[in-house]
């Protein structure tokens, strides 16, 4: 058995999320066809994050165990020939050790959220950004950013499906940066919970609007109470881009 760590890309637009499920077409099901093409192995693929729908990946980190070993390069190039056409690349690929697991060795985690503070609609970004019209204050936007840093219990910012076992994670670190239209709010942490990232900057954008302060950001993370959370960000402005070992 040869074990193989995966960097992946991928355009989640029309995908149900990272996970295969019964409702749609998933990145793993893609994946695994894409495995199973090249070399006849019915193998799984296990990633460092479960992207929801709609959400994309820089570089997404996972791993595959084959039974007959290949060069490192063959199975990405090969992979590559039988994702076509869907929007998913390997990126690179490289042998690792048997207990390399791509999700439970996994020690940190990031994710950027992308917005377009535009008047105008998106034609070339249309998918992989959130447009928001209205002017936004991307320096009361950090400050308030950083209320959220450190170990807290999130249950504001934590969706009602959330499966995680304890609404308490450590933000490690946490900010928004403007580069002319382009806002960007940046999050790493070892983990995070479902739809964490999307309630931050959903309700950063409201303190960014002008309509929230950084007091009222604070009172609803001490709420833990999931009304208190602004309104969640749409999930094509998200990215995963990095994951730590």
């Amino acid at each position: 058995m040869a074990r193989y760590k995966l960097i992946l890309e991928y355009d989640g637009a029309n995908f149900v999320g990272w996970q295969r499920q019964d409702n749609g077409l998933s990145i793993q099901e893609v994946v695994e066809r894409a495995i199973h093409a090249f070399c006849g192995e019915a193998a799984s693929i296990y990633a460092a994050g479960r992207t929801d729908s709609g959400v994309h990946a820089l570089a997404m980190a996972a791993h595959i165990e084959l039974e007959k070993e290949w060069r490192a390069d063959v199975v990405r190039d090969a992979l590559n020939q039988h994702l076509r056409p869907a929007p998913i690349v390997v990126l690179s690929a490289e042998k690792v050790a048997d207990d390399f697991h791509a999700r439970f060795s996994c020690v940190g985690r990031a994710y950027e959220y992308r917005i377009i503070n535009r008047r105008t609609p998106l034609a070339l970004d249309r998918g992989r950004a959130w447009r928001v019209s209205s002017k936004l204050n991307v320096d009361a936007m950090d400050d308030a950013a950083q209320i959220l840093v450190g170990k807290h219990d999130f249950t504001t910012f934590r969706s009602s499906k959330c499966q995680s076992d304890s609404p308490v994670k450590t933000l490690n670190e946490i900010s928004a940066s403007r580069l002319g239209e382009d806002i960007y709010i940046r999050c790493a942490a070892r983990s995070f919970l479902h739809n964490q990232v999307r309630s931050f900057v959903g309700t950063l954008v409201e303190v960014g609007k002008g309509k929230w302060r950084a007091r009222d950001l604070k009172a609803a993370l001490d709420a833990v109470d999931r009304t208190r959370c602004g309104p969640v960000a749409p999930a094509e402005g998200l990215y995963f881009v990095r994951a730590e070992y």
